[in-house]
């Protein structure tokens, strides 16, 4: 059967990535990130440093996940201009151990396009916006090595 999509598994990827010796992420995020979610505007501030740079940035957005994927695509477009053409196409998540109630553990999973590629990833926590945040650096970071890699 022909595929309609070929849509990567960058999770997988960038966890076989950080486990060759020598493998330098584009950047880290500096502490951690900060929400204030007032249930109209939520406003997301986060600190991203590269090897030259050093990026504070806050943003909001229609909902959490939202203000934590502005900040992040504001943040790293001044040092990755790539990131600017990448957009987020879906959003899921799902409960794991749906026994242990409000503190079972939240899948999410993104699935982002650079209008060539479609890449996927994944990122489990208990807390809802910190998986999103997780699975929103990973699509982003992904974005930059497969762009730094091109041909």
């Amino acid at each position: 059967m022909n595929r309609l999509l070929d849509i990567r598994d960058a999770t997988k990827e960038l966890n076989i990535l950080r486990s060759l010796k020598g493998y330098k992420p584009p950047f880290t995020v500096v502490g951690h990130y900060k929400l204030i979610d007032d249930g109209i505007r939520p406003e997301a501030t986060v600190i991203i440093k590269t090897d030259s740079k050093e990026m504070h940035e806050a943003s909001t957005g229609v909902g959490p996940v939202d203000a934590l994927a502005s900040v992040l695509k504001k943040s790293l477009t001044s040092i990755f201009p790539v990131i600017k053409g990448v957009k987020l196409v879906d959003f899921s998540s799902r409960i794991h151990d749906s026994k242990s109630g409000t503190s079972a553990k939240v899948e999410v999973s993104i699935i982002f396009t650079d209008s060539e590629k479609i890449w996927s990833v994944t990122a489990i926590s208990a807390n809802i916006n910190m998986a999103s945040f997780l699975a929103l650096l990973d699509g982003f970071e992904y974005a930059i090595l497969s762009r730094e890699n091109k041909p």
